[in-house]
């Protein structure tokens, strides 16, 4: 098989979320713009009380034989949905054709009761799916995903006829389809989180589509099926690419590390938080082989470039959409000696309660950033620990405007700041922190949002 290909990627934005102040933007899309051979909808099985509100997703793959990764959350108390699915994909050596979600009640703490209803889910959808490859044909191929309140039982006997009775008939793969199913897994969420990528392997144009969810309780945490590796992340990605399972889980554990693993609202890692990717082939010309890294390198890098790529679009609506969210912040940590180093400090600055409120109140405290950097542990390197010197270390403040960023802080010496720029800055909606170790020449970035008022009254309110 040949390694010669064009590459050729645009994206096409199916719901744009603009701001942090939750103005967003409706763009529907032709059935032409989503991956083929899938069949989507969202409804109402009454999991949340108020009449009409979606709250059940279901996703077919019309395809014999699918492909299917995820990555789960390392949350010790994974919730039933969690076990079940890995359990699924495990078995089944990375291959599954379905997806079931529900919103209004996470089925996390709920121990036996909740993996009954669990599996429940699983073969109820299970038996929607046509006949199947696989040769065992009573093996289970549906991924099960459930949001909400934690420590309730699911309403099963509400569920369950969601999903044999009222979800069938309003099965499609129209704009309206995959809207309907981006918004049965929302919860606290203010939009439908939908987006939709083209990119050409080969000569063919492939699809990439996808929603997830999150608003609160987001700082995830995942890795792959099986490994030991923060309202709940739940994202799901479709392809019409051909891809080996292998590869798939490969690509998606480097795009999660990336994007979801480098996001944080509230830095609370949620027991449901799940990722899972499936990829049909049913874009792929007769005869094409499955995407394999090991068999075509080059291709695969193609592949899990996109799949990355997309992954970040899907993981900053996460972060625009946090629950009483003002500001979009890019936090870079630069000149770090490992990416793990960057990432770690990254995290440990989106996630500080100080530098987000300052950030809410407009007050360009960097000494708060400072802190947060130097509490986090370098990771040793060929026996000996590396440590933060402090007379390399600069920071800046980055305008989202891409007019001129503000040094407050060059190889450890304090800038003259002005601060009437550094408020006008501050002021912006979206902005970026730049911090350079002056280590070495790795970095990472994370994408986070400031703590308000609204976010305690939102969440001392969850329940109520």
């Amino acid at each position: 098989m040949s390694h010669l290909f064009k590459r050729l990627s645009s994206t096409a934005t199916v719901t744009i979320k603009s701001t942090p102040s939750k103005a967003h933007h409706h763009a529907p899309l032709p059935s032409s713009s989503f991956p083929a051979g899938y069949l989507l909808t969202g409804v109402h099985a009454g999991v949340k009380k108020k009449a009409g509100v979606l709250d059940l997703g279901i996703i077919l793959s019309t395809s014999k034989l699918t492909s299917a990764a995820a990555c789960f959350t390392r949350n010790a108390f994974k919730a039933a949905p969690v076990l079940v699915s890995d359990e699924i994909l495990t078995k089944n050596g990375g291959r599954a054709r379905a997806i079931v979600v529900n919103s209004g009640c996470a089925n996390a703490v709920t121990g036996r009761q909740g993996m009954d209803d669990a599996w429940a889910m699983v073969r109820a959808t299970d038996a929607l799916l046509p006949p199947s490859a696989q040769e065992n044909k009573n093996q289970h191929e549906t991924l099960v995903m459930s949001t909400g309140v934690i420590g309730q039982n699911l309403p099963i006997s509400k569920i369950l006829p969601g999903i044999t009775n009222t979800a069938p008939p309003t099965l499609a793969a129209d704009f309206d389809a995959w809207e309907r199913a981006a918004q049965a897994f929302m919860t606290t969420d203010t939009f439908p989180k939908l987006r939709a990528r083209t990119f050409t392997l080969r000569g063919t144009q492939y699809r990439l589509a996808g929603m997830d969810k999150g608003a609160g309780m987001i700082h995830p945490d995942m890795g792959p099926a099986s490994t030991t590796l923060h309202a709940t992340l739940l994202g799901a990605i479709l392809t019409d690419a051909p891809v080996s399972p292998r590869s798939l889980q490969n690509a998606l554990t480097y795009a999660v590390e990336r994007s979801f693993n480098s996001i944080s609202v509230d830095g609370d890692m949620s027991t449901n938080d799940t990722v899972v990717v499936l990829a049909n082939g049913a874009a792929a010309p007769p005869g094409t082989e499955e995407i394999d890294e090991a068999v075509d390198p080059e291709g695969y890098e193609v592949f899990k470039n996109e799949l990355t790529a997309f992954a970040v679009d899907l993981a900053k609506l996460v972060v625009r959409d946090g629950e009483g969210a003002t500001k979009f912040v890019t936090v870079t940590v630069k000149g770090a000696p490992s990416y793990k180093d960057a990432h770690s400090i990254a995290s440990r600055i989106s996630t500080s309660a100080l530098v987000k409120t300052a950030l809410y109140g407009e007050d360009a405290n960097w000494g708060r950033i400072l802190a947060a950097t130097g509490s986090v542990p370098l990771s040793p390197i060929e026996k000996t620990t590396p440590t933060i010197t402090p007379n390399k270390v600069s920071v800046s403040f980055i305008p989202g405007d891409g007019s001129q960023a503000l040094p407050v802080l060059v190889a450890g010496e304090p800038e003259n700041v002005d601060e009437v720029r550094a408020k006008q800055i501050l002021e912006q909606e979206e902005f970026g922190v730049l911090v350079d170790l002056g280590m070495g020449t790795e970095e990472a970035t994370y994408w986070t949002c400031d703590f308000s008022y609204e976010y305690v009254r939102i969440n001392g309110d969850y329940r109520s």
